[in-house]
């Protein structure tokens, strides 16, 4: 009898505490998936305006010009950081001519959505596609690009690297890297190395005063460096540069 009640006082004890623990992990989880939020610059992009359209879908946010211009551009955003983000850089774009295709991320981590570009590209067999994307989204965009050669005419990373299984050296297409000289998150020895996972062809580009937050539009990002240029003039700088390198694609 004295073993049943100690052990029913163990049980009692037992299930609250393993209920406040429990209660603690998914708040701590919840926590740490927090994503980055569109800032009002971001929102007030998402709105579609002259010969532009906007199109939200529950796997993606396009803006399709009028008149198209290969290539299209798909885009994986960086960890954590929701696709409405990116809206300012992808307009910006696709103003260009090419439409830009933002992919959205289960829990906003492209880790769990490599794939999640081929719904696009199935939809539109006509056209040809180039991906990239932002920080872990450029690690998995390259990534998508190996499994699927076939489907891809080129590659360009944002704040980003390829990591060994999205080596890209051995693949015949064009490559392209922008980063910013104040980037706080981004890890520099480990990009330097990865230039080895890439093409001799491919094209480095450094955007003075740029930092990595503001490839996007969410706020400074948790241990990133103020910007020394505005988000406009950053994303002016990164919309040149893509569209040099789009215009080298055939």
């Amino acid at each position: 009898m004295r073993h049943s009640r100690m052990n029913k006082r163990r049980i009692r004890w037992w299930i609250p505490a393993s209920v406040l623990l429990l209660g603690a992990l998914v708040a701590a989880g919840c926590l740490y998936l927090m994503p980055y939020k569109p800032d009002e610059r971001a929102i007030a992009a998402l709105h579609s305006g002259g010969s532009l359209k906007t199109v939200e879908q529950p796997g993606w946010i396009g803006f399709i010009p009028e008149r198209r211009t290969e290539p299209s551009v798909l885009f994986y955003p960086g960890g954590l950081v929701q696709a409405e983000s990116y809206a300012p850089l992808a307009r910006a774009l696709a103003w260009s001519g090419h439409a830009v295709y933002i992919i959205r991320m289960p829990l906003n981590l492209a880790v769990l959505g490599g794939d999640r570009a081929l719904p696009v590209i199935d939809s539109e067999p006509d056209a040809s596609f180039v991906i990239g994307g932002h920080s872990l989204g450029g690690v998995m965009a390259s990534r998508f690009a190996v499994s699927h050669p076939d489907r891809i005419k080129g590659v360009y990373f944002l704040g980003s690297y390829p990591d060994p299984k999205g080596a890209l050296a051995d693949v015949d297409m064009p490559v392209l890297s922008v980063t910013g000289s104040l980037d706080g998150v981004l890890n520099r020895d480990k990009y330097e190395k990865a230039r080895s996972l890439l093409p001799a062809s491919a094209q480095h580009v450094k955007i003075e005063g740029g930092n990595h937050s503001q490839f996007g539009s969410y706020g400074l990002q948790k241990g990133d460096q103020p910007a020394s240029i505005t988000p406009d003039e950053q994303q002016q700088r990164i919309v040149q540069e893509l569209e040099a390198w789009l215009q080298q694609i055939k």
